[in-house]
């Protein structure tokens, strides 16, 4: 077939960045062209649908499409398309592939330029085995994603994520190595481990193996200098597993542990598979045994029934732990999910209260912690330059900015941390 023109545009999370990522090495491996801007032959929406305001820009993103590129076949991929098919049909698509089936996505692609319309949508339930796609090498020249599994059998009351992914399945351990070689192989300092549930990998493979076996088996990658975690979850952060975790030299210090609530009743009806306490625990033994540890979490706020006290304990809680970022966001609804036929629903206005002050308290923690590194001397990632001034990141995950000559994008720099202003470089990459 003639040469194709490909446009991606992908929403939501690190999962849905990598299949794209992956989906376009495939259209460049059959010999089509993958642009940017402008016009294109095929245009492959990856959607989300994580949350209302998701599912939205989702939608949104596929009528743009189709406005933008008349003549053009519209793909639409991920969470939307597989929950929703029909309206996602209704709104513009040619081609509908949800959360498996990818692999596919060129073959179908040149079917619907001769006017073949396909839905391949099935049931994500029944899906028992890891899809594999190929390396993702176009991504930033920093960091890369990894995706290790696919899936979650957790199904929170408020979270429709398990209907659109379907259960775990966990990615085999060598394809992990071998994928995380080509990476490093290609100049990738960082890679970023990510899925649905990174922290139930293993559960379905019956081998014993589980996340904190992954991590080994990269610590002994040559040219694999950073691994960064995913979301993970309290249940996962055991005395062993931190333990062994202590020992890898290339795992960063940073730790995106899902929090949601810091209130015990809110998480049980939430269906959330832990206690405050044992958050707190958890905490506490990374704190312990991995130095500069830092903490980033998700927080709800306005869950069905959260009564000003409820909302009072979860923000004390947060300020009792001293988070370094906090991801907030307000509940929404999701179709099919428990928690759309609870009641006691929470006003928009009371959210947008709520949102406002936990956000603030989320600044001032950022600080502190920011502080506690004021004129350290740290190691930091090169990433983009923007009017002479690099932005860049530390192993546990604070933001750094530096002045310096062009062309370093993904070296690694010795600096005098500023927690407020520039930061001094010292020394780049041995010189």
């Amino acid at each position: 077939m003639t040469e194709i023109t490909v446009k991606f545009i992908t929403l939501g999370c690190k999962t849905n960045m990598y299949e794209s990522e992956a989906m376009a090495e495939l259209f460049r491996r059959s010999g089509h062209e993958v642009v940017s801007g402008g016009a294109a032959d095929v245009c492959v929406i990856n959607t989300c649908t994580v949350t209302g305001t998701g599912a939205g820009k989702s939608r949104k993103a596929v009528r743009r499409a189709k406005r933008q590129n008349p003549g053009a076949v519209i793909a639409v991929t991920g969470c939307l398309a597989q929950t929703e098919p029909d309206e996602v049909r209704g709104i513009g698509a040619d081609i509908i592939i949800g959360n498996d089936g990818r692999s596919r996505i060129v073959e179908l692609a040149e079917a619907a330029l001769s006017g073949g319309r396909r839905n391949i949508v099935d049931d994500i339930m029944k899906v028992r085995e890891y899809e594999e796609l190929p390396t993702a090498v176009g991504q930033s020249r920093t960091r890369a994603n990894l995706k290790i599994e696919d899936g979650c059998d957790n199904f929170c009351a408020y979270c429709v994520i398990p209907y659109a992914r379907g259960p775990v399945r966990s990615r085999p351990l060598e394809n992990i190595t071998a994928e995380a070689k080509t990476l490093a192989g290609a100049g990738y300092r960082e890679i970023v481990l990510t899925g649905i549930h990174i922290g139930s990998y293993g559960k379905d493979l019956k081998s014993g193996l589980s996340l904190i076996d992954v991590l080994e088996a990269l610590d002994g990658i040559s040219g694999v200098e950073r691994v960064r975690l995913g979301s993970i979850e309290p249940p996962v952060i055991t005395r062993g597993f931190v333990e062994r975790a202590s020992r890898l030299k290339s795992l960063c210090p940073h730790f995106h542990m899902s929090l949601q609530s810091g209130c015990g009743e809110t998480l049980r009806r939430m269906k959330r598979r832990y206690t405050p306490d044992e958050y707190y625990r958890a905490v506490g033994m990374l704190r312990e045994m991995i130095p500069d540890a830092s903490i980033t979490t998700d927080l709800m706020v306005g869950f069905p029934g959260e009564t000003d006290e409820e909302f009072e304990e979860s923000y004390g809680f947060c300020e009792k732990i001293g988070f370094m970022r906090m991801h907030v966001f307000k509940y929404s609804v999701r179709n099919g999910t428990e928690a759309e036929k609870m009641p006691d629903k929470v006003s928009e206005r009371v959210k947008e209260e709520r949102s406002r002050r936990v956000i603030g308290l989320a600044e001032r923690m950022r600080e502190d912690f920011y502080k506690r590194y004021d004129r350290a001397v740290l190691p930091v990632l090169l990433e983009k330059r923007q009017n002479g001034v690099y932005h860049g990141t530390t192993p546990n995950y604070m933001d750094a900015y530096m002045r310096a000559e062009p062309g370093l994008e993904g070296a690694e720099a010795e600096i005098v941390f500023s927690a407020s202003g520039e930061s001094e470089i010292i020394n780049i990459g041995g010189r």
